[in-house]
Order: C-alpha cells, then sequence, then structure tokens
C-alpha cells in the first residue's frame, strides 16, 4: 500500500456518503411534491455504490481465463449512479387539489419520511465513521513521521 491509500480510501468515502445525504434530503424534502417539471410526482431516488479497484480483472489473451484480483487494489467507493424508484405513486382522494385527476385523485410519491430520515443517519454515521478513519490515518502518520526524526 502506497503511503496516501489510506487517505483516498477514507476521501472516496465520504465522497460517496455526501452524496448519499444530499439525495436523501431531496427525498424528504420532496415528500409531498405532486408535480414536477416532467409531470407527475417527484420519484425517489437512490444511490448505486460500486468498489474502486486500482487494477480490475486482467484478461489473459492467450487462455481468455480472468486473472483473481488482488486484494490490496482496492481504492476506495465511488457512486456508479443515481436511480429513480420503480414504486408506484400514493393515490389520495383530494378534489379541490389543483394537481387532482378527473376523479379527483392526487397522486404523491411513495416515499416514507421515517425511513428517509434511518437512511440519513445511516449515510451520516457512515461519513463519520470515514472522517474518523482519515483522522486515525493521519496520527498514525504522524507518529511514524516522529519516529524517523529521533
Amino acid at each position: 500500500m502506497g503511503f496516501f491509500d489510506g487517505y483516498n480510501v477514507a476521501t472516496s468515502g465520504m465522497s460517496a456518503q455526501r452524496t448519499r445525504i444530499n439525495i436523501v434530503s431531496s427525498n424528504i424534502a420532496n415528500a409531498q411534491t405532486t408535480h414536477t417539471t416532467d409531470g407527475g410526482p417527484y420519484k425517489k431516488q437512490n444511490v448505486v455504490f460500486e468498489e474502486i479497484l486500482l487494477n480490475a480483472t486482467n484478461n489473459n489473451k492467450k487462455d481468455n481465463i480472468p486473472e483473481t484480483i488482488d486484494p490490496l487494489s482496492l481504492r476506495g467507493v465511488g457512486v456508479r449512479e443515481i436511480t429513480d424508484s420503480k414504486d408506484e405513486a400514493i393515490l389520495k382522494y383530494e378534489p379541490e387539489h389543483p394537481d387532482a385527476n378527473e376523479e379527483g385523485y392526487v397522486s404523491y410519491p411513495n416515499i416514507n419520511p421515517v425511513i428517509e430520515m434511518v437512511d440519513l443517519i445511516e449515510a451520516m454515521r457512515s461519513y463519520e465513521a470515514n472522517v474518523s478513519a482519515f483522522k486515525t490515518q493521519k496520527d498514525m502518520d504522524t507518529k511514524t513521521l516522529d519516529i524517523i526524526k529521533m
């Protein structure tokens, strides 16, 4: 492992969790949004993570057999994509609402604020764990440099 690998892993985790926090916050803020620019209610979004590898599998051209991945090649986590939820909207009977259909029903996003808050807390704790890992790496490097100075 290189000198900065611990920092890179921790910062990639912080960046990924920051994206997750922003998406979950957007879900919470739009839990009652019945009309978007695309038409229809807001669609809940989810973050899909992926591992970042320094050297992914290399195909052996002679036998076309993939080589194994070196476990030390893991370099962090990233955001693969942000997906829209496939959940159907919740219909509520509100005939006076401006977004009501012909039968008087309004489509609301299928977002449970309690679940979103739990997801937000989990993302925040994961972010904090990455901050702690970064600080621990910094402390170890500082102590190593102090030993070398002696």
